[in-house]
């Protein structure tokens, strides 16, 4: 059998390509928690086979403390990689936050540094979630971090946090013959940033194995199996995923080996994965011997088109990667956030003021000097003011035009929500480039945050206020008069 196959994440972080995701061996769906030092035990035969990357995060139950438990069996953590989240609730993050956040984990973990940390955030219109990440950046100079990852995060705004200056090796996403997304843009964002893809959700719940290949449609009973499901659905139903099955089940026969490995050899073999991750069954030795025969194979050409075949006939899964947390169709276990997070809360003050107006202020000192407001709301018009790439004292979006037009939509995005609307209210936009070298990007950036809304639009070459911004925005948008107006 050949070896477990290693790849370097980030400088001096070397990781098995099959990483032990620890979802399950923790306890969020038990009445009763885990003993960490026996749960601790029924880790050490991945060791034994040499899969010594664990992933895990800060709401997997007691997953963090079951990794400690066995790095202190091991006199530390210097004989496997401890990879774990922080996924804070959404809105603002201070470095007190963050360091707390840190903290626990190494205390958890009982180790004086976090091989990779990765942070999610629950949306990209609140600048909360840029402030942790420049926070967390800030512990890692410290030492408590060697490297940063995101999770769930789409093309453009990983493109943002790189080009803004924050330095992230990995990206954990959905990645699966059912869920192509990654294939995309984001995939070419990593490419030219040398940033790696981790993959989970690679067999679908366990939807993609012989379990299932002939088998009637089920009503799903588990987490997994429910969150799945929508997947399945959104890609053309249960006739769909059969098609599929059947092209594993072909390919699986022609390298005898199974239905799980290809699922799993396919996202292995596509550019910028890293690794897969797949959740641990203590005491399943069975499961071990199998999941490293992934490394005994590589897909020919004839395996590569019969799955791409199947694949052709699915519907695509919409959005890009991590927009099943962010905008509907939601495809969490529940169908909605309800299991994730309470609420969204506005990023920006929203004033009552005389004339039945309201208004969103930003905070910015240039809003009193020059007595304007982030954005005002009368009746169901909402206007938005030129808007930049500026948060707090930092440029984001650094020099990147894309990146900044990406940014500053964001924000406009984070006004109409204060007011009580949103994106899709948008009616007309005015685009102001400071170079009109720099149109195309900005363009292109403006159409896909816009492609469904299609706005009036005007784009125009303007010397800005400010050499560091290469664009401002400015919007109108008209609110569904059902919708209420914010209030604070």
């Amino acid at each position: 059998m050949t070896g477990v196959e290693r790849i370097e994440l980030g400088r001096g972080l070397q990781v098995s390509r099959l990483l032990t995701g620890l979802w399950q061996v923790a306890d969020i769906e038990r009445s009763e928690a885990l003993d960490p030092k026996a749960a601790a035990g029924d880790l050490q035969p991945y060791l034994d086979a040499g899969l010594t990357t664990f992933d895990m995060a800060d709401h997997y139950g007691s997953a963090e403390l079951i990794v400690g438990a066995l790095g202190e069996h091991l006199s530390g953590l210097a004989k496997f990689e401890a990879l774990t989240k922080w996924v804070p609730e959404p809105g603002p993050i201070s470095l007190s936050q963050a360091r707390a956040a840190v903290e626990r984990a190494l205390a958890r973990l009982g180790c004086e540094q976090i091989d990779l940390m990765q942070f999610h955030a629950w949306c990209y219109w609140h600048p909360g979630y840029l402030d942790g990440l420049f926070h967390l950046q800030e512990l890692q100079q410290e030492g408590l971090i060697r490297h940063l990852g995101v999770t769930n995060c789409d093309a453009a705004h990983l493109n943002l946090i790189l080009a803004s200056g924050i330095r992230v090796v990995s990206n954990q996403v959905c990645f699966s013959l059912l869920d192509a997304r990654p294939r995309g843009p984001l995939s070419d964002v990593c490419a030219a940033h040398g940033v790696k893809l981790l993959a989970y959700g690679t067999l679908a719940g366990g939807f993609l194995t012989e379990r299932w290949l002939g088998r009637p449609e089920p009503k799903p009973e588990t987490w997994s199996e429910m969150k799945y499901k929508r997947f399945i659905d959104t890609a053309g139903g249960w006739d769909a995923l059969q098609n599929v099955l059947r092209a594993l089940a072909q390919v699986a026969r022609r390298h005898d080996v199974s239905m799980a490995n290809v699922a799993s050899r396919y996202v292995l073999e596509q550019p910028a994965v890293a690794g897969i991750i797949v959740g641990a069954r203590p005491g399943r030795s069975d499961h071990i011997e199998d999941n490293l025969r992934v490394f005994d194979f590589t897909l020919d050409a004839e395996s590569q088109a019969t799955l791409a075949a199947a694949i052709s006939q699915l519907e695509p899964i919409p959005g890009d990667s991590g927009d099943e947390y962010r905008r509907p169709p939601y495809l969490t276990a529940s169908g909605d956030l309800s299991d994730h997070v309470d609420v969204l809360p506005a990023p920006f003050e929203a004033v009552d003021g005389q004339r039945g107006r309201q208004r969103a202020f930003s905070g910015v000192s240039w809003e009193d000097l020059a007595g304007y407001c982030r954005a005002i709301r009368h009746g169901n018009r909402v206007s938005v003011s030129g808007t930049t790439a500026s948060h707090g004292d930092r440029l984001i979006g650094g020099n990147d035009p894309a990146a900044q037009t990406h940014f500053t939509i964001d924000k406009i995005e984070g006004a109409l929500r204060s007011l009580g609307g949103s994106l899709e209210d948008v009616v007309r936009t005015r685009v102001f480039v400071s170079d009109a070298s720099n149109w195309e990007p900005v363009a292109r950036a403006h159409g896909s945050r816009f492609a469904s809304i299609q706005p009036a639009n005007t784009l125009v070459e303007a010397r800005l206020i400010g050499d560091e911004y290469l664009v401002e925005i400015e919007a109108e948008a008209v609110i569904d008069p059902s919708a209420p107006a914010a209030s604070q």
